[in-house]
């Protein structure tokens, strides 16, 4: 049996006039303002109109502790004295008094706070006494004599800090 054949079905184009040819042929130009204004509706077609909740996007400051401070000393007298000089630059010097009301610390209020024993705090106050004489004042009897003399809390700062130095290079 043959297989049957499949004709194609004869498939015209409808003839076209010349103007519409030419119409077909060549869209319209544009000016550059007219393609400008037609992105601009094509945009705002695609921008979501509802209102930004600003509440999920605005946040007030967040408290972040404070990292913790690099030890740079191995010797327990040189780390207890550069936490003093930490403590003194954080919480502000003071004179007559170990602390006073606003928390702010005397030389030996500060090495008192960070020491872990009353004896660990003579130990250094007696390190900090002896450099007080060798580099600053002969004559000073006590470090709270010298402390109370001073106009401002930079050389006590100063003087933690280079005992501090000190008593690592001792190995202390």
């Amino acid at each position: 049996m043959p297989a049957p054949t499949l004709t194609a079905a004869a498939h015209t184009a409808p003839t076209l006039t010349e103007p519409e040819r030419e119409a077909r042929a060549a869209p319209p130009t544009l000016t550059f303002d007219e393609r400008l204004a037609l992105a601009a509706l094509a945009v705002d077609a695609r921008i979501d109109a509802a209102p930004l909740n600003l509440a999920d996007v605005i946040r007030g400051p967040v408290d972040i502790p404070a990292a913790p401070q690099v030890q740079p000393y191995r010797t327990p007298m040189a780390a207890l004295l550069h936490r003093a000089h930490t403590r003194l630059l954080n919480d502000g010097w003071c004179v007559d008094r170990l602390r006073d009301e606003q928390g702010a610390v005397c030389l030996i209020g500060a090495i008192r706070a960070e020491a872990s024993s009353r004896s660990q705090a003579d130990d250094a106050c007696t390190l900090l006494l002896d450099i007080v004489r060798d580099e600053f004042d002969p004559s000073a009897e006590t470090i709270a004599s010298w402390n109370d003399r001073q106009r401002d809390g930079h050389m006590p700062a100063r003087l933690l800090g280079h005992a501090a130095s000190r008593a690592d290079a001792r190995g202390i």
